[in-house]
């Protein structure tokens, strides 16, 4: 079923987490009568620490340097050369975190000093957490030894990170070109299939998400796409989980159907058993390839090295980002079929395409080093545990999950609803996100290496969020 199209809140439906009559009259008058905007944020930040005091530990002391000394001074320099728009919107919210001390699950507000554990994880860019010791370490290692590389040459460390990568699907798609953004990885593989099958039609879901470059563009929603003219010509959407639509779209002009492995910013449905292999056998029965997107789910999110693995079936093409920077170096990576990768290093051209900062030589570094977390034995069932440890404690709360591993989603049944959850649960001291396109769902991805302990701390945070 298509989801209807969600507006934007606006600064009367969504607060920063404050509700001022949950604090006694002193605290309130605090803040009510705090000058400036900076004390104003400082004193939420204050009444929020305290309504989770002594559940938050000690971070390390050691603070990344600020190039200002207060919000406003920083807020006065973003609107004049970055994004005023934006940063209205977000103050319009009251949401505007700046990032200060970061560390494993939690990160902190640097002019506020509000903690909160990072469930939302950049959709996955901190899936093993924040500034990750065996990740900085390795990159650190290679600091003075090793930079960016030259993509025009010969490189050990692009061949070796390839061939684990290829590794994870058997060698099923032995090929690997290597980008900087999820979208340049995405427009890797739209090209290659067009170029690989001489057909030009692509089809893509209705409310995925794929990037803001060129074909990944193309192929995502039309709010971000028509501000700059005409789409693409070649390009269609279908319902997600629809296969009627599916095979009344596809014809003989296809070059590929692109999905995601679960749709993270149409709120995270799941997809329906036999959904993948349906779709995989009308692209083999009609020529057309399929590609999926794994920017978000893969590498471990859902208790397995791709989503997709849970379908039972080999995609021609898997892409992925965010995740395999360890969240120290951008680095993405497109999997391809031998077939697929010939248009992009054929005899005749094998300069046809290029990334000057694709596969640069320390982003490997820090990609091996996610490689090896991941990869290490019990690591994947760990994250499955997990999942069930969290579906059994939501179990009672009140909105749907939506679960595959700690791919996760809250559907409530409303945007209004899942905003007033989101506050709630930030006033929990945890960070989620409503998902872009359908924001009655609240994107929760905790880090995947969470202890134990931490694991029940969150536990705890969430159900009295709902209390």
């Amino acid at each position: 079923m298509k989801l209807a199209a969600s507006r934007m809140p606006s600064s009367e439906d969504w607060r920063f987490p404050t509700k001022l009559d949950e604090f006694s009259g002193l605290e309130v008058q605090k803040l009510r009568h705090s000058k400036s905007h900076a004390q104003r944020l400082r004193a939420r930040a204050m009444l929020i620490t305290r309504a989770s005091a002594g559940r938050i530990p000690p971070m390390s002391d050691d603070s990344p340097p600020q190039p200002f000394e207060t919000f406003d001074e920083l807020a006065d320099v973003f609107r004049k050369h970055l994004a005023p728009n934006k940063l209205a919107y977000y103050q319009r919210m009251g949401l505007q975190m700046v990032m200060g001390k970061r560390e494993g699950i939690w990160f902190e507000d640097a002019y506020t000093g509000l903690r909160l554990i990072n469930c939302h994880c950049n959709g996955g860019v901190f899936s093993l957490g924040h500034c990750n010791a065996r990740v900085t370490g390795a990159v650190a290692a290679s600091l003075g030894k090793l930079d960016i590389g030259n993509h025009h040459f010969v490189s050990g460390q692009r061949a070796q990170l390839a061939a684990r990568l290829a590794a994870t699907v058997d060698d099923a798609l032995p090929r690997v070109v290597f980008g900087v953004s999820g979208g340049e990885a995405i427009d890797v593989a739209l090209k290659a299939a067009r170029g690989a099958t001489g057909r030009s039609k692509i089809i893509s879901i209705e409310g995925g998400y794929h990037g803001h470059t060129g074909l990944a563009l193309a192929a995502g929603d039309a709010q971000f796409r028509d501000p700059f003219g005409p789409n693409l010509p070649g390009f269609v959407q279908v319902p997600f989980n629809d296969l009627g639509a599916m095979e009344a779209a596809i014809d003989d002009q296809t070059a590929a159907i692109i999905l995601e492995a679960i749709p993270a910013t149409l709120g995270m449905p799941i997809p329906e058993p036999g959904y993948f292999r349906a779709v995989r056998k009308l692209c083999d029965d009609r020529g057309a390839l399929l590609l999926v997107d794994e920017v978000q789910t893969g590498l471990g999110r859902t208790g397995r090295w791709w989503g997709v693995q849970h379908e039972g079936v080999t995609p021609d093409a898997i892409i992925t980002g965010k995740g395999l920077s360890g969240g120290i170096y951008p680095i993405t990576a497109t999997l391809l079929t031998r077939e697929m990768h010939e248009v992009l290093d054929s005899e005749a051209n094998p300069f046809v395409h290029i990334s000057t900062y694709g596969g640069a030589e320390l982003g490997c570094v820090a990609a091996q080093a996610v490689l090896d977390i991941v990869g290490e034995p019990g690591f994947l069932d760990r994250v499955s545990a997990l999942s069930e440890r969290f579906a059994e404690a939501f179990e009672p709360l009140p909105f749907e999950l939506r679960r595959r591993g700690l791919f996760m989603g809250l559907r409530f049944s409303s945007e209004m609803e899942a905003l007033g959850a989101l506050l709630r649960i930030m006033q929990q001291g945890v960070f989620c996100f409503p998902a872009g396109n359908d924001r009655s769902v609240l994107q929760f991805l905790p880090p995947l290496i969470l202890t134990d302990d931490e694991a029940e701390d969150l536990i705890v945070r969430m159900a009295k969020a709902f209390v």
